[in-house]
């Protein structure tokens, strides 16, 4: 599901137009397997698969693939249908630089539900 982000959010402006002014790099952990997106204004440039061992990034949300699977459903379920929906009962965890998860977070949110659209 995650490979298909890329081509779905570089073919719709109204995402991209979310994420114009991001340029970082990010990961996204799928159960045991890490995902680092390369993002520049709003495209996402590169994805790559890991395992990484000492790359940069600027934040990681962590999900057990069930947790990521429920969320791509479309439609998702109660209660997997949003990032802060995961956060809260904890099946979702953010970490590094909050301050740039925040800034961009309808920008991230439009990205990671983008599977449910294909």
């Amino acid at each position: 599901m995650i490979e298909r982000i890329p081509d779905i959010v570089n073919r719709d402006p109204a995402i991209q137009r979310w994420g114009r002014h991001m340029n970082e790099t990010f990961m996204v952990e799928v159960g045991d397997e890490q995902h680092l997106f390369t993002v520049r204004a709003g495209r996402i440039e590169k994805l790559e698969r890991g395992p990484f061992v000492m790359r940069p990034w600027r934040f990681a949300i962590r999900a057990r693939r069930e947790c990521w699977e429920k969320f791509w459903r479309n439609p998702p379920e109660p209660g997997w249908h949003e990032l802060f929906a995961l956060l809260r009962r904890g099946d979702v965890a953010f970490e590094g630089d909050q301050r740039v998860l925040m800034a961009y977070l309808l920008y991230l949110k439009l990205v990671l539900a983008a599977p449910r659209r294909a």
